[in-house]
């Protein structure tokens, strides 16, 4: 599993898990950020370029557990838990935290992956996948998710296209 990596591919809001030769071994629709591509913090928008799953959070949790701050809430989310807090953003089952490689583009200062809290993580099966509506993260359905964190670990590098 050395030499494999994520690439995603924002124009087609598609994840595909590549090995070094390029064959696919998972492939998904996505939803990347609905502000487009770019690095600065507090823009709401999706990194580009080489970037490393820094930690991954959620192992042995149930299907559409409810994390804050990187935190298990205890909860599992629901329609009606939704409806109790309609301003959250949801981020469920897996996490997977995404830091830069690249200086000056996608590491350090105002454009550092890590700091800005940049995941791949579940969200409500309600959400669309294949357009771009989250507020900078990659969003999949739970299931993909839990099926992609048990096939990477900490050090998988991803590279994000915007072209």
């Amino acid at each position: 599993m050395a030499n494999r990596y994520l690439h995603i591919h924002l124009p087609t809001q598609s994840l595909h898990h590549l090995t070094d030769t390029g064959e696919s071994c998972f492939s998904t629709s996505i939803s990347s950020a609905r502000n487009g591509a770019g690095e600065v913090r507090n823009s709401g928008c999706t990194p580009r370029g080489w970037l490393v799953i820094k930690a991954k959070v959620g192992a042995n949790c149930a299907i559409n557990s409810v994390f804050i701050g990187r935190r298990f809430t205890g909860e599992i989310y629901t329609p009606e838990l939704a409806q109790l807090y309609p301003q959250r953003d949801w981020i469920l089952s897996r996490i997977l935290w995404l830091g830069g490689l690249e200086p000056n583009k996608n590491r350090y200062g105002q454009v550092d992956t890590l700091r800005r809290f940049i995941y791949i993580h579940g969200t409500p099966d309600d959400k669309p996948m294949g357009i771009a509506d989250s507020c900078g993260c990659i969003r999949m359905r739970n299931h993909d998710i839990i099926t992609l964190f048990d096939q990477v670990n900490v050090g998988t590098r991803v590279f994000v296209e915007a072209e």
